[in-house]
């Protein structure tokens, strides 16, 4: 069945009036369209885009943020059976004429100046597949020396109704390119069946009640497999979504939209486990004292929901004055009404998801890729164990292979890489699973617990393996360290690269009399080197000696995407960085 038809037809014959998505344009508050007239634009889209020539199979890209637009886009050249192919908006000139070039891509949607300049010296450099440029803003300068329409007037005489084209559960919906943190990009082929079956399994494994009442706010790039499968999984099966377009702006778009569920990455949690625990410790000490005693009364409640077993009423009582005190507030800041989260990206440490589980959020951590159709393996609602990654969905098989390579097959498997045979059968294995290039085991509980990234195991000069991603991840929790990136191969012990959080690092300048000057001449201060040396040498204390980092240094800045330093989902792109502050390293040795 067609991806689009799946999503659309059900819900404007359940409840045509009910709200589908919800946006916000500058200098207004926010709006929502209803399934009837969200669909209604979503087929004068396909028609437009019909009638430009697009047919079955063309390629039809989005370069644009997080919008109604965006989603409206992906839709309606779905339904036509076109394949939709995402560009991050971060991306520049170059990176988009790659994925352009190689996908084919015959029209395009841009969302602001930035991406219709690069569109427009895309075609004026080369011949490329380009035949028209679409934008969804009106703020956006068109040029006339290429043919450019603002959405509004491309879609404007079009018709308001349109046929599903059928497909099969093998025809191609997306191409998805990989952000390449190891090499050039790769087009994931993702099929309709691929997405749909996803989406049944994950219905089948929670087993969601009144989901369509739920209400999820897309804050992280659509662009990105995790983003745009979850948010066409909650229109899927009937809740709202609001597209939040600056990720800024999340803070106030919480309290504004109050979302019930959302997807997020690592960073996301740590910086708000790290900024509660902060505010806790700056507090009085029988602040103190409530705030212990109140994580402790919910870890208690949390173990006894995870092993479904009885909450007693004094349990409960005290359970209630702690959310009174000091969860609601927690919630508050976050929008209030919060309730589950899947997690995704990297991984989570245990102790943040403990806290996150004291406080009544289900952080659902999962495990999976752009291959695989984003998941993989989820915490269930019960039962699950912090510090792995939690169960297979229905349909998925995981097995450890060679070098405790995670392997898997099943529903979500992508189709290959689009016109790449060769990298495509070097990820199968000859019986037909996918290789993941990541490092695992299976615990006796059937959980699946990541090790790391086989590419990003260091092994020192003595020998000694480091999984940098865990120890990386124990410092980022820490609200004083923005970024990290840990060196070891081949030294004889390990270093690192850290970014400060330079909002705390600002305030602890300010309460230890320490003069700012600028970040450069900041992160050489020794006074603010021996803070971040003890704060360090703590995190650490319970590793072991080999894994410990011995040296470091403060970076003045933060890693950029615009500057290749990270992905667009905040990946850290280890070969770039290495290999830009080689100098750096080497003095640490």
């Amino acid at each position: 069945m067609n991806l689009a038809e799946a999503i659309i037809q059900k819900n404007i014959e359940k409840h045509p009036l009910k709200s589908a998505i919800g946006f916000k344009k500058k200098k207004e508050g926010w709006k929502e369209l209803s399934w009837k007239k969200f669909s209604e634009i979503i087929f004068k889209t396909a028609n437009a885009l019909k009638e430009a020539g697009i047919k079955e199979n063309d390629k039809v890209s989005i370069y644009s943020d997080n919008s109604s637009e965006w989603m409206i886009f992906d839709l309606a050249a779905m339904s036509l059976g076109a394949v939709t192919v995402p560009i991050y908006s971060t991306n520049n000139a170059e990176q988009a004429e790659y994925i352009i070039k190689d996908s084919g891509a015959k029209i395009i949607l841009v969302g602001d100046q930035a991406q219709y300049d690069a569109c427009l010296e895309i075609v004026k450099k080369n011949k490329c597949s380009l035949e028209t440029i679409i934008v969804s803003k009106k703020a956006v300068w068109i040029k006339k020396e290429f043919s450019s329409f603002y959405l509004e007037d491309f879609i404007a005489k079009s018709a308001a109704e349109a046929e599903f084209c059928p497909k099969e559960n093998d025809d191609v919906a997306t191409l998805i390119y990989t952000s390449g943190t190891t090499g050039t990009p790769k087009g994931v082929m993702l099929t309709h069946g691929n997405f749909i079956k996803a989406f049944d399994a994950h219905f089948k494994f929670f087993k969601f009640k009144n989901f369509e009442e739920e209400l999820s706010l897309a804050f992280l790039p659509l662009s990105h497999v995790f983003e745009r499968s979850w948010s066409l999984l909650c229109l899927y099966g009937g809740a709202r979504v609001y597209f939040l377009e600056d990720p800024k702006n999340i803070a106030n778009t919480l309290e504004e939209v109050k979302p019930t569920m959302m997807c997020a990455v690592p960073r996301f949690f740590q910086k708000i486990y790290a900024g509660v625990l902060e505010k806790a410790e700056e507090g009085s000490s029988l602040k103190k004292k409530i705030f212990g005693w109140a994580v402790k009364t919910g870890w208690e409640t949390a173990e006894l929901k995870r092993n479904e077993k009885h909450i007693s009423l004094s349990l409960q009582i005290k359970q209630n004055i702690a959310e009174a005190l000091v969860f609601s507030k927690i919630k508050n800041r976050m929008g209030g009404r919060l309730w589950f989260l899947p997690c995704g990206g990297a991984s989570l440490s245990p102790e943040v998801t403990r806290f996150f589980e004291s406080v009544g959020i289900h952080v659902t951590v999962g495990y999976g890729l752009t291959e695989t159709t984003a998941t993989l393996t989820l915490f269930p609602f019960t039962h699950f164990e912090h510090g792995t990654s939690g169960k297979p969905l229905p349909g998925v098989e995981i097995r450890i292979g060679d070098q405790d390579e995670i392997q898997a097959r099943g529903n979500g498997i992508m189709k290959g890489y689009y016109n790449n045979p060769e990298d495509t059968q070097k990820v199968f294995t000859e019986d037909g699973w996918f290789k993941t290039g990541d490092a695992g085991k299976i615990d006796e509980k059937g959980n699946l617990i990541i090790t790391d990234r086989l590419k990003d195991l260091m092994k020192t000069s003595n020998g000694k393996y480091i999984a940098p991603q865990q120890i990386e991840n124990l410092l980022t929790n820490n609200n004083f360290i923005q970024q990290i990136v840990m060196i070891a191969e081949g030294r004889q012990f390990a270093s690192a690269l850290i970014v400060p959080n330079f909002e705390f690092l600002k305030e602890y300048l300010a309460k230890n009399n320490i003069p700012f000057t600028n970040w450069e001449e900041v992160v050489k201060n020794k006074e603010v080197n021996d803070f971040y040396k003890n704060k360090i040498k703590e995190l650490q204390e319970h590793l072991s000696d080999f894994e410990k980092v011995k040296k470091f240094t403060l970076m003045p800045a933060e890693f950029e995407i615009n500057t290749g330093e990270i992905t667009p989902t905040l990946k850290v792109k280890r070969n770039v960085v290495l290999k830009k502050y080689a100098e750096i390293i080497d003095q640490m040795y």
